[in-house]
């Protein structure tokens, strides 16, 4: 559909503007609108995990981890929903609290499903890598218990770690490191 010559792309704050309702949810992709489908229970448990593990390690800090609520404004006609993303710097002031979309993440996990994995670290990950704010990035594999780890090394250079084994997972710029036992728990 978006490349009929007809179909105009719309921005983020146009997307922001609709109402989907509750039922369902949707991304902005290069302008325009894609239904989001829904996730496995190991999908909704790694990301759970991440969340829950992150939120309790963070409180004070002056960063704060988010689930999938919370959209990452990539472009200004990109809009990304990460399983879990984490944000430093910016108080829970009662402006901030009302905003539904950041540009700033710190870092983004995304867990990955056999529909979803190519798209996750493809397209995504790139437009992720274009955010200036981004420390890490971090793929997660319920299925094979695996994770990868996307990681700046300075404004143009990154390093790429995929472990074909279970690694805890560090996230330098906020001085914690996620147990892999902690991300794949099943308690």
């Amino acid at each position: 559909m978006r490349h009929d010559p007809l179909y105009k792309k719309i921005t983020v704050d146009e997307f922001m503007a609709i109402d989907f309702g509750t039922d369902r949810k949707f991304e902005l992709v290069d302008g325009a609108i894609r239904m989001m489908t829904g996730g496995t229970p190991a999908h909704s448990r790694v990301a759970s995990n991440i969340l829950i593990y992150l939120g309790a390690k963070l409180r004070g800090t002056g960063c704060r981890a988010y689930n999938s609520d919370m959209g990452v404004c990539v472009t200004d006609t990109d809009l990304r929903y990460p399983d879990v993303s984490v944000f430093c710097g910016n108080p829970a002031t009662p402006e901030r609290e009302k905003q539904r979309v950041f540009g700033d993440p710190t870092i983004i996990f995304e867990v990955l499903s056999g529909s979803t994995a190519r798209i996750d670290q493809g397209s995504k990950l790139a437009e992720y890598r274009e955010l200036a704010s981004i420390d890490t990035i971090v793929f997660a594999d319920p299925e094979n218990e695996l994770t990868r780890v996307v990681q700046r090394l300075g404004p143009t250079t990154w390093r790429d770690d995929m472990f074909a084994q279970p690694h805890d997972v560090a996230l330098p710029s906020i001085g914690l490191t996620i147990p892999h036992t902690e991300i794949f728990a099943r308690d």
